[in-house]
């Protein structure tokens, strides 16, 4: 339980250090500098004082108030600014470290999509159109997709990880749990901060940040702009095209956000933000785990190395807007209003099969744009506290993808073969909430809460075969022309999924289809004494209904999933320097959306229908434990055990007839066991404040696809991490140094497999005609110096 570095860190600031990774993220960068505090987390701050070498309290907004963390009947981690200082942690994905049976990783080709499940649960394909089943928050504000979610982590004020479906009061798509990216309040001061990082592999990251009054008590305006750059990894050893940058697993990015808050009166506060990010790293390509039997492209010596026919160029750009209102009506009684408005554009060039020949090649457009809108109020009296408010979500997600299997389509007398799919999700919903923790006696509690939602999805598809090799647009390539004389019209290939509306049976309107779900949560939970804390609940979350994006034909729309899920748990502060946390949790996840109700011929089919079809069940016990041995130094421990399978997945046999295919799958990106030890020590110098810590972080094997005699799965491995921080007596200047994955593990993280074993030992080539066995990995070892003043 990963979340305090106990008295010796919490007696500084905390340090304002540079990342290492993605997109939209620097944006909250930013935004943490300039968030104002809430009147509710005014006065829990104030609460916590504690003496030298005991138990921090921690403060979470678990269930959207501050409470703290050893009264929240909740399974929550939540990781301080303090800990990601003294830790060295950069980027969301590290968070995974300090969450029992949690996933948070970098997905396949890209520096900015995230793969997260927990418990189990989550998204394992990130094109348009599929929901995600971890809902990632930034300030209560939800983020729709994975594309530009994994986080880099700068004046963050905590990160909480909320394990178990949220459907109550977090909504759609959190049956996993949430990741929620708390940023720090402004202080209103004027503040200029600038720091700069120097790392492997040529990282060099500078950052200037600040913040000023315009109206003394009244009015602050705060800004800042980053730049974040790093050489690859490794490189792309032979390229089909001229004049490409061949690094691979680099990082360029830059930055930028504005806020302004105003303070009319000691109730009333505004607060308004706009930030943009551009991401222009190169498309990251993969491992060959096995030699290409049509050109000349052997597994490469390093496991960053790689080839491509593609331009490894890649862009992200994401820019945003949101506003906060926020009333305190009475000491008891505050009023929020959210909105926020958000788009991102994402031109991906993913080759599949990694060779310089066109045997299996992805250009792909994404685009996202969404509003929101949420009405919120929280009421703490005396003997219950109640939560309630209305949520608008309006959302569209469109792109298209160019499948070129130009190798097999000069095989069979073409100039090429694409096979072209473009479309879009779009997605309107709103909800009402509310959930009431009632005390029936000093020691005695219960949890009421409930949601209603409804939600319509509007979508088609357009998907068809083209004998010639063609790129989207913003995917040029010298040499080839996109045959828009021979295709007219923007679309090269027919709608297939959609309304038929005109007489000629053509479709030309998007298919359209709607859901309500109630989603409740009951909980109660018992004060043995003081310090402990036993609990149990039901909860109920779901993840939206939606349309084949891949879909080749007119079909329908599949229905939500749903997760039941029931925790047992006890929270103790056994003595003054010694806690424990221990849930044991059970779900049934219903409803599964899987491409696999008819039967696959070969690894090239790609006439595959969704439907529910899928049924999973998982169990398992994390534990959290954190001992202040002494005034300098403490221990951190968290612990997972996940037991988790698929009981059914239907499938249709030779004869048209349903089957049970659940032997063939296996649950993904889920270790059955996690664990973490972190080691800090913190002491006074003549120079300054100085903290060292350890951390031991395993996982246990896991798969990386949803098959179960899969390919790409990762043995169990180990990451060693070493960080030595320091600041001045003033607090002034401060500096750390961060040494990460010390014994140089190299592990999978992503890949794709469009190859099957013969059973003789060889291969089966897959699509395309090729032995495609890709792997992507986590960064190798490395050692980054951070240098920062603050005025």
């Amino acid at each position: 339980m990963t979340h305090n570095i106990h008295n010796q860190a919490s007696s500084k600031q905390g340090f304002e250090f540079t990342k290492t990774a993605c997109a939209i993220a620097v944006i909250s960068t930013f935004a943490a500098s300039f968030v104002a505090p809430t009147a509710f987390a005014q006065e829990a701050q104030s609460e916590q004082v504690q003496a030298k070498g005991t138990l921090e309290r921690i403060e979470v907004t678990a269930r959207r108030t501050v409470e703290s963390l050893q009264e929240v009947p909740v399974a929550v981690t939540s990781v301080s600014a303090a800990d990601l200082q003294a830790r060295g942690v950069t980027v969301l994905t590290e968070v995974q470290q300090f969450s029992p049976n949690t996933t948070l990783q970098m997905s396949r080709g890209t520096n900015s999509t995230l793969t997260a499940f927990i418990r189990g649960v989550g998204q394992q394909d990130p094109l348009w159109g599929y929901e995600p089943g971890v809902g990632i928050y930034i300030d209560d504000v939800y983020m729709a997709r994975p594309q530009g979610a994994v986080l880099d982590l700068l004046n963050v004020q905590r990160v909480e990880v909320l394990r178990g479906p949220q459907g109550t009061l977090y909504g759609k798509n959190t049956i996993g749990g949430a990741i929620k990216y708390v940023t720090k309040e402004m202080s209103g001061d004027a503040e200029l901060n600038a720091q700069a990082t120097l790392g492997s592999y040529a990282q060099t990251d500078l950052m200037v940040t600040g913040q000023m009054p315009l109206i003394e008590d009244k009015l602050y305006i705060g800004g800042g702009y980053a730049n974040l750059n790093r050489d690859g990894f490794g490189e792309y050893l032979i390229s089909a095209l001229p004049n490409q940058d061949l690094e691979n697993y680099n990082k360029e990015l830059w930055a930028a956000r504005v806020a302004v808050e105003y303070r009319p009166t000691d109730k009333l506060f505004f607060r308004l933000d706009w930030d943009k990010t551009e991401d222009t790293s190169n498309s990251k390509g993969g491992f060959r785990l096995l030699p290409s039997i049509l050109t000349d492209a052997p597994v490469p010596d390093s496991v960053y190395d790689s080839y491509t026919s593609l331009p490894t160029e890649n862009l992200v750009e994401l820019e945003g807007f949101s506003f906060l209102a926020r009333y305190d009506v009475t000491e008891d009684l505050q009023v929020k209003y959210i909105a926020s408005s958000r788009e991102s554009y994402s031109p991906t060039n993913i080759d599949f099969d990694n060779t310089p020949v066109d045997v299996f090649d992805v250009p792909a457009i994404y685009s996202d744009e969404n509003t929101t809108h949420e009405l919120q109020a929280n009421y703490i009296g005396d003997t219950f506290t109640l939560t309630s408010g209305l949520y608008y979500y309006d959302g569209e997600s469109c792109g298209s993808f160019d499948a070129i299997l130009g190798a097999l389509g000069r095989v069979l007398g073409a100039s090429g073969l694409t096979r072209e799919v473009a479309g879009c999700n779009n997605s309107e919903s709103w909800a009402a909430y509310t959930q009431a923790n009632i005390d029936f006696s000093e020691r005695l509690s219960f949890t009421l809460g409930a949601r209603y939602t409804e939600e319509t999805k509007q979508a088609f598809v357009n998907n068809g075969l083209i004998f010639a090799n063609v790129y989207p647009e913003s995917n040029w390539i010298p040499g080839y022309v996109r045959p828009d004389a021979i295709f007219p019209g923007n679309n090269l290939v027919p709608q297939v999924l959609g309304q038929d509306t005109n007489a000629d049976g053509i479709l030309d309107a998007p298919s359209e289809e709607s859901w309500s779900r109630f989603t409740p949560r009951v909980g109660v939970d018992y004060k043995v004494s003081n310090d402990t804390l036993l609990f149990a609940s039901y909860s109920q979350g779901f993840k939206s209904g939606t349309f084949n994006p891949r879909a080749t034909i007119n079909e329908p729309a599949v229905d939500p999933e749903v997760v039941n899920s029931f925790e047992i748990g006890v929270k103790s502060d056994i003595s003054d320097t010694l806690r424990a946390n221990i849930t044991y949790f059970n779900l049934d996840h219903q409803d599964r959306q899987y491409i696999s109700v008819l039967p696959v011929s070969s690894p090239t089919d790609l006439n595959q229908i969704l439907g529910n079809v899928g049924q999973s069940r998982a169990s398992g016990i994390e534990a959290e434990v954190t001992w202040v041995a002494t005034e300098a130094l403490s221990f951190d421990l968290a612990l997972g055990f996940i037991d988790a399978e698929f009981e059914e997945v239907i499938s249709l046999d030779a004869n048209g007839q349903e089957v049970d295919i659940s032997d063939a799958f296996a649950i993904s990106n889920t270790p059955e066991y996690t664990a973490n030890l972190s080691v800090n020590y913190g002491l006074e110098t003549s120079i300054g404040f100085v903290m060292l810590s350890a951390t031991y972080y395993y996982r246990d094997d896991y798969n990386i696809d949803e098959t179960a005699d899969s390919l790409l799965s990762q043995e169990g491995y180990g990451l060693f991490n070493v960080s030595a921080t320091w600041e001045s007596d003033s607090g002034n200047y401060y500096a750390g140094l961060h040494l990460k994955n010390l014994t140089d593990e190299e592990y999978l993280v992503g890949g794709y497999q469009f190859v099957t074993p013969d059973g003789n030992g060889g291969f089966i080539p897959g699509t395309g005609g090729d032995n495609t066995l890709i792997g992507y990995y986590g960064d190798p070892r490395t050692v980054h110096l951070t240098l920062g003043y603050r005025f």
